[in-house]
């Protein structure tokens, strides 16, 4: 073959390049004008694919080349640890379909009025989409509205509004779908977990960090309509969003209850990664205990034996899927609308704790794009948690 362009050297080392024709004539350099060039461009298409920012310049897929739509994602706590597999859901999406990475903005504690203030930023910015978490069921009406006159397609994911004792959602607002989990059914889901745990109807506590709020007040919703015709008493016990207040408040209340409350559960993922600790230091490891996601300190603890379960909602897809859905909304000229799509629910136990331990993009433990070995044996469907 002669002396190969060390280039080409660069180019089959980074990009993994397997036996193959592309690879032989790169090392002939047979039928290119030059091999060392054309490895060069393999290298820049390459390092252009892992940086999704900026305008798209090649064709993605089979689709035809697109303008270099800007979508938005508005969020009502931008810094927790649940929503790095979002972020990294979206960004993945907008690589693949070669466009540049969605703006991540909206408030760090909830705050209705930051989120909304962000909606209107993306309007004046004339964004190609919108996807955003309804917190609640009135602060979103008009400027969700106002994003849709302006021929801007609006999604909610994560929480779309708040949802009745029912189960029936009062959205307030005319979003095109909502991409998460069925909340309320979650939440029934979780009071047949805690009857099962607690067999006896008595007092249990459920942890919320802010109580009303359109993402977890249906879940303790949710888990109250199958507990308490049962004859259980719920304590709702309000955390916060602060990490110290929230380990404080849930020890608070264990140790003012030390022999009354027979289980401790929560509705959100902070809540519930600090349960194991909270017991431990108050001397109830005993009890059982469990809640939602899968923040690494609730995987370590039920690696442990020390929390018995945790509900999975996939907050990865919850970024995929919306930017998917928002870019076929534009290349389609509006004619693939976008529909309610449920992520699921799956009960993490320690018997199928292994793949959400491993370090992946898909948990956000890791930024490494990296390929994950299926599971072998039987395939257990997540329970599906869309409203009938």
């Amino acid at each position: 073959m002669g002396k190969v362009h060390p280039k080409v050297e660069e180019a089959i080392e980074t990009l993994n390049m397997r036996d193959n024709p592309t690879r032989r004539r790169l090392l002939k350099g047979t039928g290119l004008v030059s091999a060392g060039a054309a490895a060069s461009a393999l290298l820049a298409a390459c390092s252009g694919s892992n940086t999704s920012a900026g305008a798209a310049t090649a064709v993605a897929g089979n689709f035809p080349k697109t303008p270099s739509w800007q979508f938005w994602f508005i969020n009502h706590v931008t810094t927790i640890s649940f929503f790095v597999p979002t972020q990294y859901g979206f960004a993945d999406a907008a690589a693949l379909l070669g466009l540049p990475t969605p703006k991540w903005t909206g408030s760090t504690n909830s705050i209705a009025s930051q989120m909304t203030a962000q909606i209107d930023a993306a309007i004046s910015a004339n964004a190609a989409g919108i996807a955003t978490t309804l917190i609640n069921s009135s602060s979103f009406t008009t400027p969700v509205a106002n994003a849709m006159d302006a021929g801007i397609p609006v999604l909610s994911y994560n929480a779309d509004g708040l949802v009745s004792t029912t189960g029936v959602a009062d959205i307030g607002c005319n979003r095109l779908a909502y991409v998460g989990q069925a909340l309320f059914t979650s939440g029934q889901q979780l009071g047949l977990r805690i009857k099962s745990l607690v067999s006896t109807p008595s007092r249990v506590v459920i942890f919320i960090e802010t109580p009303g709020q359109g993402n977890i007040e249906p879940r303790y919703d949710g888990a109250a309509s199958v507990l308490q015709p049962l004859g259980y008493t719920i304590d709702k016990i309000t955390t916060t969003t602060v990490p110290d207040t929230i380990l404080a408040n849930e020890k608070a209340y264990l140790l003012a209850h030390n022999g009354s409350v027979k289980g401790a559960f929560a509705v959100d993922a902070t809540s519930t990664q600090f349960l194991a600790q909270a017991l431990s230091e108050t001397g109830q490891s005993h009890l059982p205990n469990g809640g939602f996601d899968t923040n690494t300190p609730t995987l370590t603890a039920i690696q442990a034996g020390q929390t018995d379960f945790t509900i999975y909602q996939d907050p990865y897809l919850q970024g995929f899927l919306p930017t998917l859905y928002m870019y076929l909304y534009n290349i389609s000229g509006g004619t693939l609308s976008p529909s309610d799509t449920d992520t699921g629910l799956t009960f993490v136990t320690k018997s199928n704790l292994g793949p959400f331990n491993e370090q992946s993009r898909y948990q956000g433990s890791t930024t490494a794009q990296k390929y994950l070995k299926r599971p072998s044996g039987a395939i257990q469907n997540p329970i599906a948690t869309t409203s009938t």
